[in-house]
């Protein structure tokens, strides 16, 4: 940033927190569409309806969509629906609580998987905190009544650590393509790619509801205008009026906003073991989101945008 403004520093965080808690809260939005209606339903009506408000506010950038950029937007647009087809699948299978946890194990992944791609091998820090997460996993992914003989994860749990991993590689992808191409393209060709992919599966697999109500309608709204579209404007305005650091640190707070409402509004329990998980995954994310961001803040860097929950 340029001269420091306090009051603009301290608006942006607000702002930032409410996305936090936006996102958080479309874990609980989730859950409760699940009660009425299919999983592809709820993506094809979020990523439908968000694309329409990304395409109403955007249309002059939409314009200069080529060739190349609806590459890069049908690339990170595929990764991205796999990511929320698992997370929303394994969020029948699992508690809204639990997955906010294990869906923001993602961050700690981040730095291996550009290691894979770039050969940069992570900090230290890094493998801390990786070794943390997986400590904060175990607890909470085994804290069922599971027994001698059954599955060590449930269903659920390890659908949304493959999401968590796919959510990993589309901030690799966005990492590598936003260098490139306009983030609003690549934001309104993704939400489009995700959408007609969500329509696809729901046609295949014949999950159309024959009947819509205010119980499903209202989740699906939030999730669409709120958690998807307007969170995302507010972070990219938001960014630029604060520091990368209680950037990261705000947005790390997205987990625990999603246990917090689902324990108020579904009633979800948490026991002393998923305690203890959800706040050894989020110590976790701590170090490795600051540990970069502290890195890297007397670097004049942007932070990269993704469409995230």
């Amino acid at each position: 940033m340029g001269k420091i403004d306090k009051n603009k520093v301290i608006l942006a965080d607000l702002a930032l927190l409410i996305v936090a808690a936006v996102w958080g809260g479309g874990f609980v939005a989730v859950k409760d569409a699940l009660d009425t209606t299919s999983p592809y339903f709820i993506m094809t009506m979020r990523f439908t309806i968000a694309t329409l408000l990304m395409g109403i506010f955007f249309w002059k950038k939409i314009k200069n969509i080529n060739m190349a950029s609806l590459k890069a937007g049908v690339i990170i647009g595929i990764i991205l629906f796999l990511a929320f087809a698992f997370q929303t699948v394994g969020l029948q299978y699992t508690t809204a609580s639990k997955q906010s946890f294990v869906t923001a194990v993602y961050v700690v992944m981040v730095p291996f998987l550009y290691w894979i791609v770039t050969k940069k091998r992570p900090k230290a820090y890094n493998f801390f905190a990786a070794f943390l997460c997986l400590g904060g996993i175990w607890f909470l992914t085994l804290s069922g009544e599971s027994t001698v003989g059954e599955s060590l994860i449930s269903k659920g749990d390890g659908l949304t650590l493959i999401c968590a991993l796919l959510f990993a590689a589309h901030i690799v992808a966005v990492g590598h393509y936003a260098q490139k191409y306009d983030p609003i393209i690549l934001t309104v060709l993704q939400l489009g790619v995700s959408a007609v992919l969500s329509f696809i599966c729901m046609i295949l697999l014949k999950q159309i509801p024959t009947q819509l109500g205010s119980e499903t309608m209202i989740p699906i709204l939030y999730l669409a205008a709120l958690s998807t579209f307007l969170a995302f404007l507010i972070q990219n305005v938001a960014q630029k009026y604060t520091y990368s650091t209680h950037a990261a640190l705000i947005m790390c707070l997205e987990a625990l906003f999603g246990a917090i409402f689902a324990v108020i509004l579904l009633n979800e329990a948490l026991t002393i073991k998923m305690i203890v998980g959800c706040g050894l995954i989020f110590i976790s994310i701590f170090i490795s989101e600051l540990g970069t961001k502290f890195l890297t803040l007397n670097k004049n860097k942007k932070m990269t945008n993704t469409i995230d929950r």
